[in-house]
């Protein structure tokens, strides 16, 4: 008697087709084992087993490519929601010395989708504070930095409403997929989501009262006119203990499995900024 077939994996949507981007940069080692991709040209390998590195991390299987999607974003192609873990600085919670920031993002079965980590000269972090402006590298499975998020230096403040805050996306590095501009108002956090041609896509809509004890803080994320509810950047209650003594947050992002993948990435970057904005300045 024969036994049953083997188990396949189940097909999964893919978002809307994108633009080609121009070629891709690849980035340096951040401590983890990259997966290896020998295959013969031309073939489009299927995904792979998720296997634990040397850290015991397991990350995302490798999704095939897509065509016309940004190289490393076909992860987020099969995805509803991101979590994001920022990593506990040591030193930092010792001295105050203010570290780069490093984060772990993670898919909802906890397989790690991508590494952030901030790239930032030490006097900027310690001289600027939450304000400073950054350079943050997203870096995929296979070492590659897939995305890049720059923040210039802006004033922090609500009363100066000609100098707001913006962060710029790109996927690859080098390629603008999109941009999270704040609006001016006098007790709301509010932005807007652009893409490449800063034309207006989402708005986002935070709370007037950041610090809620035992409970999450959510940013909403609408549609264009306001009407609709479209997704979530969720900043996850920690802990007392975590949340007095250290800046070290967790978020969570949800969005349409059908969205378009540069607005997912777009999204990844608004989740940042607002960490910095609101959320960053919490350990001090």
């Amino acid at each position: 008697m024969q036994g049953p077939p083997p188990a396949t994996a189940p097909g999964v949507p893919y978002g809307s087709p994108q633009q080609v981007p121009g070629p891709y940069q690849g980035a340096g080692n951040y401590g983890f084992q990259a997966q290896p991709m020998a295959f013969p040209g031309g073939f489009v390998p299927p995904p792979v087993q998720s296997q634990p590195t040397m850290d015991g991390t397991i990350w995302m299987p490798i999704p095939p490519s897509i065509p016309n999607c940004p190289p490393g974003l076909e992860y987020l192609t099969q995805i509803d929601q991101i979590l994001i873990h920022q990593l506990l600085e040591v030193l930092e919670l010792v001295t105050d010395f203010e570290e780069n920031n490093k984060y772990e993002l993670k898919n909802a079965l906890g397989q790690r989708i991508y590494f952030a980590a901030e790239d930032t000269d030490c006097m900027t972090r310690n001289c600027c504070g939450p304000a400073r402006p950054f350079t943050m590298k997203i870096i995929d499975n296979l070492g590659r930095e897939v995305i890049r998020l720059h923040r210039p230096l802006r004033c922090d403040s609500c009363c100066c409403p000609c100098c707001l805050q913006e962060l710029e996306v790109q996927a690859p590095p080098g390629t603008t997929v999109g941009y999270v501009v704040q609006n001016w108002h006098i007790c709301l956090p509010k932005f807007t989501i652009q893409d490449e041609k800063r034309k207006d896509i989402l708005k986002i809509n935070g709370p007037c009262v950041m610090c809620r004890c035992c409970e999450d803080v959510h940013f909403e994320v609408m549609s264009l006119d306001e009407a609709c509810p479209v997704g979530r950047i969720s900043k996850q209650w920690t802990g007392i203990v975590r949340e007095m003594f250290t800046d070290t947050d967790n978020f969570g992002i949800s969005f349409p499995m059908d969205l378009d993948v540069k607005m997912k990435a777009v999204m990844l970057g608004a989740c940042f900024l607002i960490d910095f904005m609101f959320f960053e300045r919490s350990g001090h």
